[in-house]
């Protein structure tokens, strides 16, 4: 679920000045269709919701990347209980990829400074106590790569280790809040050897694949695989971006791939901000979640 939405930088391109992608000082959400979702959520079988936090949120601690409808910390512990009560485990995310992170502000243009390293942990850790040290904290981490910011406006890549020392240290961080982080698994894809060296088993593991076909011979695909075989603990992740039945396929195709020791659960995406103008796209992602779970149990 999206509470801020500001993920992606301006595109300069005309192919990518589609709706909601460009950066906004003002909130993209409606309170009656999260509201709605929750109690559906509940009826399919969801039991864990990760929200993206972005700039949704009004940090004590930095104030200044808050835009127009920004929650209060105090409404967020609200809406936390409520989801509570209902049966929900909140999970909460903010997104460090340099491909993803125009939610914060200035410090995106900071990225490896002192200054970040400060903004970062104190972001992690107002979260943490807002949710009351949550088990899992999702750092997102994906896309950072050229292709995918070529039509930037300002565009950057961690490379080397670098990459790895800010991903150690953002982890470092959502431990210190008493949660497991967990991140997007998407780097393997490109950097398969150093991946398998370097990534620590205490970081839970997203891999994602939209699509429609499920064959090895496609590398996100293979890459729910070779997880499994360096023995690392995975929430594999479809979405209705792409194939309205990806997510019960996904399933289908890990329940037989990963050992249930190492299958953590589950993750639907939709991709869409919270807004009634796509309220069908959420509910389209939440009954695709009750047909992945009786697919599980069949």
């Amino acid at each position: 679920m999206h509470l801020g939405y500001n993920m992606w930088a301006d595109r300069e391109a005309p192919e990518w000045n589609i709706e909601y992608t460009a950066a906004q000082q003002t909130m993209r959400f409606d309170m009656s269709l999260w509201d709605d979702l929750m109690k559906y959520f509940t009826e399919v079988g969801v039991n864990t919701v990760v929200i993206d936090l972005g700039e949704g949120l009004k940090y004590e601690s930095h104030p200044e990347l808050a835009v127009d409808g920004s929650w209060t910390g105090a409404h967020l512990r609200k809406k936390l209980a409520e989801m509570r009560a209902l049966g929900l485990t909140p999970v909460p995310k903010l997104n460090f990829s340099t491909c993803h992170d125009t939610w914060l502000g200035d410090y995106s243009r900071c990225v490896s400074s002192k200054i970040y390293y400060r903004v970062c942990s104190d972001i992690i850790a107002e979260v943490c106590e807002l949710f009351e040290k949550p088990a899992l904290f999702h750092l997102g981490m994906d896309e950072e790569n050229q292709p995918n910011q070529q039509f930037y406006a300002y565009s950057v890549c961690r490379q080397m280790d670098l990459w790895w020392h800010d991903l150690y240290f953002l982890a470092e961080q959502a431990e210190k809040g008493g949660a497991r982080p967990w991140i997007w698994s998407d780097y393997v894809w490109d950097n398969r050897d150093v991946f398998y060296a370097k990534m620590p088993k205490s970081i839970l593991q997203s891999n994602w694949y939209y699509g429609h076909k499920f064959t090895t011979d496609i590398t996100a695909v293979k890459a729910y695989n070779e997880l499994e075989e360096h023995g690392y603990d995975q929430i594999p992740t479809g979405s209705n971006w792409s194939d309205p039945q990806n997510f019960e396929k996904t399933v289908r195709y890990c329940k037989d791939v990963i050992a249930p020791e190492r299958l953590k659960g589950f993750f639907q995406t939709v991709w869409k901000p919270t807004v009634e103008r796509r309220r069908w796209r959420h509910f389209e992602g939440a009954s695709e979640v009750g047909y992945g779970k009786r697919a599980f149990e069949e």
